[in-house]
């Protein structure tokens, strides 16, 4: 399994980034006196984005998903506690466990909800996928991960009041579409600390084009996100273009799936479109992204 090899590979850079200091030299008087070492600095942010704990492929989105920069602006420390919603594939699990070992912080991993899937042979698949990723996260330079799920049933993210930070990752409209967005900004809420930090980035649709309910093109106005999380209790601290993409229109014949990574050329019917040219939206990269810094109040 791809995370296993290189959680392999990243041993020698964690090892090295805990290594001590050489011993001092025996001072040339000869005196009986113990040599003091000193450890060298702990592994930083940017040491675990750059480790063999990512894959090439990985490494290669950074320059659209921005990890480093935008977990700073969340103000996400070592040892912090944080919920990461839906984490998919660990594109940012890869980077947020080792980062929390590191420091002595918990990662809460809070993914699909297979107990709300009624097909049972979808249900199967969806655990099978949930074993493999708990699977591959076992070695503990990933630290001690904890797990929940988050789904329009699911029951608290991680115990109340207990989360530094709670981050999503362009999984709003996808909530939007299943009807129960407002329940996450509730549970994001009841999560954290007084004063904890909700991150939000989600593909951002231009203020002048009308918003889908359902969010079908998987664009979402900033607006309408901020408000959902003012009325949880939020207070919205600041935006960051970090993410952002000014050559994205956000008005693709096969909504943001049309772009990289995802590059569809017919829609989830298998519509086509005479004459498309994949390579027009290639050339624009990944998505325009809202990345939105909220707080609980203290």
């Amino acid at each position: 399994m791809k995370k296993l090899m290189l959680m392999a590979a990243s041993a020698a850079m964690l090892a090295a980034c805990n290594q001590a200091a050489p011993p001092a030299e025996t001072p040339a008087d000869g005196a009986a006196e113990t040599a003091t070492t000193e450890a060298a600095p702990a592994a930083s942010l940017a040491d675990i984005v750059n480790s063999d704990l990512r894959s090439p492929e990985e490494k290669a989105r950074d320059q659209w998903r921005h990890p480093v920069e935008t977990l700073e602006f969340f103000g996400v420390e070592a040892g912090d506690k944080v919920v990461e919603i839906w984490p998919g594939g660990g594109w940012y699990t890869n980077i947020l466990a080792p980062w929390l070992a590191s420091g002595g912080g918990t990662l809460v991993a809070a993914g699909f909800d297979t107990a709300s899937v009624e097909d049972a042979e979808r249900r199967a698949r969806m655990e099978e996928r949930l074993a493999e990723f708990q699977a591959a996260y076992a070695d503990p330079r990933f630290g001690t991960i904890e797990y929940s799920a988050f789904s329009a049933t699911s029951g608290p993210l991680t115990e109340a009041g207990t989360a530094d930070a709670v981050l999503t990752f362009r999984n709003i409209h996808n909530w939007m579409a299943g009807g129960y967005t407002e329940k996450f900004f509730t549970d994001a809420y009841a999560a954290l600390k007084p004063g904890g930090t909700l991150g939000v980035v989600e593909h951002r649709l231009p203020s002048t084009a009308m918003q889908d309910p359902t969010a079908s093109s998987g664009y979402v106005h900033e607006d309408f996100v901020k408000g959902l999380a003012t009325a949880a209790g939020f207070e919205f601290v600041e935006a960051s273009e970090i993410n952002a993409n000014p050559a994205d229109t956000a008005d693709h014949p096969f909504g943001v799936w049309t772009l990289p990574p995802n590059s569809a050329t017919s829609g989830r019917e298998g519509v086509t479109i005479e004459g498309f040219d994949p390579e027009k939206y290639k050339a624009i990269g990944e998505s325009d992204r809202m990345t939105l810094k909220f707080r609980k109040p203290e």
